[in-house]
């Protein structure tokens, strides 16, 4: 009986959306980490070349941390990764004033 109503509790938790491997939105520098590894791991899976280091919070439906944006470097830091292109709009516009450094990989580099 108790073996029962674990599953019937596990299975409403689950079917309620309470369990999400996407991290939670939210505007704290670790919040702004969790999700650009998340986003990027995304884009890494659905093919998207990050090698020339790109901005993947610009224009991404998926990307809600306010004031923070998400990029692509490499480390140690290549000149591709100082080109205009590759910088996000956001911070560049003052849109946003943090961003979050992550390499090809999805492996974090740095946050300011």
């Amino acid at each position: 009986m108790k073996f029962g109503l674990i599953l019937l509790v596990l299975g409403l938790v689950l079917a309620s959306g309470c369990v999400s491997s996407e991290p939670p939105v939210g505007n704290s520098p670790e919040d702004a980490k969790a999700k650009c590894v998340y986003l990027c791991q995304f884009e890494k899976a659905r093919g998207t070349d990050l090698t020339n280091g790109p901005c993947i919070s610009d224009g991404s439906d998926d990307w809600e941390v306010p004031d923070w944006v998400c990029d692509v470097a490499h480390d140690p830091r290549l000149a591709v990764d100082n080109l205009m292109e590759n910088q996000c709009e956001d911070f560049r516009n003052g849109r946003a004033n943090h961003f979050v450094e992550v390499n090809p990989e999805c492996n974090f580099i740095k946050s300011v």
